[in-house]
């Protein structure tokens, strides 16, 4: 088994291929793994190991129809991973994320049907259904994105859907809800929030924080992931959800407690253009279908991610300088 792994040096995908490279998915310990990454400033290549036997790296674009087509062939299955991820950057530069996120994903697709690889799994997010008050979206909800982030993952969801029923490529989209776990970028809100407070740095809230989110332990979504790339429907859509919401207010309370800090340290800053109020994904065809059922314990989940990044300074003390982002 040979798989290509775009966007691998990032926090899900470089989750994704550490785990199978220790052997955590069943029947896939003697796979190989072509990572393709750009390493734009959310790529690392130390979040991969250095020098696995089972490991090649290539850095690269993935709207570079060249270089896919040189570099796919030979692979059973794709999963595509790479794309531009944080909404503020959307909305101060969209261009970037429609190249990145819907050209990049064309063009992938068409390297993939024209080298004959047969399997691809393309990973997405709950954020294409735009935001619901109450209840929770199956897949067949109509989508809605409301930032430019998103606008581009539905779009890059709909071409997939385009090469399945066009082409009959046998692709799956997975839209999943909020990730947390070591090793993410200092822009998303729970490393922002935990290096910026074991900084004695103040952390900036959106709004009255009470915008909604379902969290999930990234190691969780890979699980996920790897059920649906081996028992997942060619054309079909999986939510991949953990069923524990909370509020922006409550995770920032979790986190003070957790990095030993107080309400002084927050400020409140003026709300995101946009700012979806609130998301809740229903996974029950994941879990009826293939299994799926989230294993990490929220609690626990969290105190280890904030006790991880306590341990690893190197791994924010530098980056924290970019000073963009917000709860």
């Amino acid at each position: 088994m040979k798989l290509l792994v775009t966007g691998g040096a990032g926090f899900i995908g470089s989750c994704y291929v550490r785990t199978l490279l220790d052997g955590g998915y069943a029947g896939y310990g003697d796979a190989h793994v072509t990572v393709l990454d750009k390493l734009t400033y959310a790529g690392d290549r130390t979040n991969l190991p250095a020098r696995h036997e089972r490991l090649t790296f290539v850095e690269g674009d993935v709207c570079d129809q060249e270089l896919l087509r040189d570099l796919l062939p030979g692979h059973d299955a794709v999963l595509h991973f790479a794309a531009e991820s944080h909404v503020d950057r959307s909305i101060a530069d969209p261009s970037v994320f429609v190249r990145t996120n819907v050209v990049g994903t064309q063009n992938l697709l068409e390297a993939c049907l024209r080298t004959g690889v047969e399997r691809v799994v393309h990973v997405s997010t709950d954020e294409v259904y735009g935001s619901i008050p109450s209840g929770s979206w199956t897949e067949e909800w109509p989508l809605a994105p409301n930032s430019p982030y998103a606008a581009s993952k539905a779009s890059s969801d709909l071409m997939a859907r385009a090469y399945a029923r066009t082409h009959g490529l046998d692709v799956s989209v997975t839209r999943c809800s909020n990730n947390y776990g070591p090793y993410q970028h200092v822009e998303k809100l729970i490393p922002l929030f935990v290096s910026r407070l074991l900084a004695g740095e103040s952390v900036p809230l959106y709004g009255d924080g009470s915008n909604v989110r379902e969290w999930l332990h990234v190691s969780d979504h890979c699980e996920a992931l790897q059920l649906v790339l081996t028992k997942g429907r060619g054309g079909e859509v999986y939510n991949v959800g953990s069923g524990g919401e909370l509020s922006n207010r409550q995770m920032t309370e979790l986190l003070l407690d957790l990095c030993g800090a107080t309400w002084e340290s927050v400020r409140r800053v003026t709300d995101r253009k946009g700012h979806d109020l609130r998301y809740s994904l229903d996974d029950s065809k994941i879990r009826e279908e293939l299994g799926y059922a989230p294993a990490v314990d929220f609690a626990k989940g969290l105190a280890d991610t904030v006790a991880w990044y306590r341990a690893h300074p190197e791994r924010w003390s530098a980056a924290a300088v970019e000073r963009g982002a917000t709860a």
